[in-house]
């Protein structure tokens, strides 16, 4: 690699090491911004299925999905991962910044085991009546509840035994 033009000192070469290998990522909801971080890899539940990001991936727009956000940080920042559940909306990537813009995102230890459990009772509880004006529709609103009802319990159970 060549020597920069300008002189650096350790520190400020450092940060540009660890900005050559990372995205900015933002996470938005429509009342808030819960994420806006350097990540070194990103997978994220697109509409389709999963897709991972990373610095220098190519410009992309896609509608997000109902899943599971992971987001790996750098080493300077820990080397964790963070996990959030995501639903509908869109994501997008160029110039190396990922920006998902999400209905609906909560932190994976955000999640009370307990509400999940309730909620994914209450969901299976749900059928479609015979006399639904849009049958279809109802049966696919059914079938997303207890969807996120069960990623919502395997992401508290998991959070809980990694100890978060």
């Amino acid at each position: 690699m060549p020597e920069p033009i300008c002189p650096t000192d350790g520190a400020e070469k450092k940060d540009l090491e660890v900005a050559d290998n990372t995205i900015t990522c933002r996470l938005v909801t429509p009342s808030e911004e819960l994420l806006n971080e350097q990540v070194v890899y990103a997978s994220v539940p697109a509409w389709d299925g999963l897709i991972g990001f990373q610095h220098g991936g190519s410009p992309l727009v896609s509608r997000l999905g109902l899943g599971k956000l992971r987001l790996d940080f750098p080493a300077e920042a820990g080397s964790g991962s963070r996990e959030y559940l995501v639903e509908d909306g869109f994501v997008e990537m160029g110039q190396n910044e990922l920006v998902i813009l999400a209905e609906r995102a909560v932190a994976a230890e955000a999640i009370v085991e307990s509400e999940a459990k309730a909620e994914l009772a209450e969901a299976e509880a749900r059928i479609v009546p015979d006399d639904a004006p849009n049958k279809l529709e109802a049966v696919e609103q059914v079938t997303r509840a207890k969807e996120r009802a069960r990623l919502k319990l395997s992401m508290a159970q998991g959070s809980k035994s990694a100890g978060i």
